[in-house]
């Protein structure tokens, strides 16, 4: 089956599998531990409404062993009808698309939206970077991304620091480079926490939500924004020339601070290999709070919302930092994930994927988005009452999620449904004005993010999401950035935590970047770059 001929309702499809008036459709999914994907509330919903009999294959949220499965599912052939996904725990890149669009693993969904998809079709017709996205150069659609509008997560290199430890010690919030070397310095030896131990860690983080890199990179370059593994992407726009900042000598001093707080012990060394539970449990240490800082993007990561103790209340987002030549960027997300979550394949029959598409329709709805991730009305949410207000300000409310500790669980799918999440939906939810309460935690997030978005310099962001590689060269490419992000993510760690030496290592690590086909990586981008320009 080659991608030229396919057609996405052909009928070389393989036969229904049927389980009474229900076709069977197998799918590969990620749940945490709280959600059985087999009797979740909205499978059920969802099976019943479109006579789908779901067969789930799980990973968890580790993004490692996600991935290796989806790998291995798919070298063996041993893969599902249906791939749903989760952009921030696994997500297919173009590379994969292209590839399994041109294998005829993945199936062409273009003919089916516009059959059976009419909310799709509206989405991809009314936003043009989605549709930029989802459409690969050969002009078929294989796999949509989630599409999710977050405000507070376009703007994802945040650093949350223990406002509670700044007013002990009398400090002010840091605004410079330095200013944050005197904060961490009294937190790590002033006993901010009261315990008379040494045990204060004034910065930490997990190898994968980490924005350690990021935030404190932008106080002297601008940092690409790279996904979620706490590495920097590598490309960037200086006018219409496609760059790099990663061999710049603004780089290399970002370095070079980056490791002066790493030598003077402020910074965890576990901030570069620990997993999320393990942050957890330094933010959540019973016997004392131990948390300085915490460079992620909400602080939910590392520690309990609704503490006991209340010690969530204490972390307070601090700006991004201004450097020693007055520079002072953020990095920015595209408002959506640059993943593909939803691919139907060559295993799937046509019945499974008229009812597989019909079913993502239902999920591009307002009504669609708000009970599948949140739960049925009643339960995950109701509607806003005459005093409640919407996260902004300025517009009437229509939805409020129920929170805390009451929500059953198992009632909704969370983040493997936020495929339509607009800017006005989200912002039209009810949130209440206390921004430290559990349920205040979107108006929160919301208000810290108005202090990084001025520091954003969209003139610099290569716009990756909308620009696919040239047929001829997708596994060039591929191979290419294989390469150099291993290479750049091993030289930064190497450089931060002094296994190199950034003084006399520098020039020959930049050599090797050229080694391994940066230029040649420059160069394809370009291409592609130019190419996108000229249509758009």
């Amino acid at each position: 089956m080659t991608a030229g001929c396919t057609s996405s309702s052909e009928d070389s499809a393989p036969q229904a599998k049927m389980d009474g008036d229900k076709v069977v459709i197998s799918v590969l999914a990620p749940a945490d531990a709280d959600t059985k994907l087999d009797t979740n509330a909205i499978t059920t919903l969802l099976s019943d409404k479109y006579k789908i009999k779901f067969q789930f294959q799980t990973t968890t949220y580790d993004g490692g062993p996600a991935k290796e499965k989806r790998q291995i599912a798919i070298s063996s052939g041993d893969y599902p009808d249906l791939f749903m996904l989760i952009p921030w725990v696994d997500a297919f890149t173009k590379t994969d698309v292209q590839k399994l669009g041109k294998q005829g693993v993945a199936v062409p969904l273009e003919d089916l939206i516009k059959q059976y998809a009419p909310n799709i079709q509206k989405a991809l017709d009314s936003n043009s970077v989605l549709k930029a996205m989802s459409t690969t150069p050969d002009g078929h659609i294989y796999a949509l991304p989630q599409w999710s509008d977050c405000y507070h997560c376009t703007y994802h290199d945040k650093l949350w620091m223990n406002s509670a430890w700044l007013k002990k010690l009398h400090l002010q919030t840091p605004k410079t480079t330095e200013d944050l070397r005197t904060v961490l310095k009294a937190f790590k030896t002033q006993d901010p926490n009261g315990n008379g131990k040494p045990d204060e860690l004034p910065m930490s983080t997990d190898a994968q939500d980490s924005t350690l890199i990021s935030y404190l990179m932008g106080a002297f370059t601008y940092v690409p924004y790279g996904g979620n593994n706490g590495m920097p992407a590598l490309l960037a726009l200086n006018g219409d020339t496609v760059t790099t900042p990663v061999d710049k000598p603004e780089w290399r001093g970002g370095l070079k601070y980056i490791n002066s707080l790493y030598k003077d012990g402020l910074i965890d060394p576990g901030s570069f290999t620990q997993n999320p539970e393990a942050l957890q449990t330094i933010g959540n240490n019973p016997s004392a709070v131990q948390l300085g800082s915490a460079p992620v993007l909400w602080p939910g990561i590392f520690v309990q919302l609704g503490s006991k103790d209340g010690r969530d209340k204490q972390y307070d987002a601090v700006p991004p930092l201004t450097g020693p030549s007055g520079k002072s960027y953020t990095g920015y997300n595209n408002p959506t994930s640059t993943g593909y979550t939803f691919m139907l394949t060559n295993k799937s029959s046509k019945e499974a994927r008229i009812a597989a598409i019909k079913m993502l329709d239902y999920i591009y709805t307002d009504e669609g988005q708000v009970i599948v991730n949140t739960g049925p009305e009643g339960v995950g949410w109701v509607k806003p009452g005459a005093g409640d207000v919407a996260l902004d300000k300025t517009v009437k409310p229509t939805w409020k999620p129920i929170t805390g500790p009451d929500v059953p669980k198992n009632i909704a799918w969370q983040a493997l449904g936020q495929y339509n999440v607009t800017l006005a939906l989200r912002n039209a939810q009810a949130v209440p004005e206390d921004i430290y309460s559990e349920a205040g935690l979107e108006r929160r997030l919301f208000e810290a993010t108005k202090q990084y978005e001025p520091h954003v310099d969209k003139a610099q962001v290569f716009p990756e999401a909308q620009i696919w590689a040239d047929e001829t060269a997708v596994s060039e490419m591929a191979t290419l950035k294989t390469n150099l992000d291993s290479y750049v993510s091993q030289g930064v760690l190497a450089f931060i935590t002094g296994t190199k030496n950034i003084d006399t290592d520098w020039d020959s690590w930049v050599q090797g970047l050229d080694g391994l086909g940066m230029k040649r990586y420059l160069e394809l981008n370009q291409n592609a770059y130019d190419k996108f320009k000229s249509v758009k």
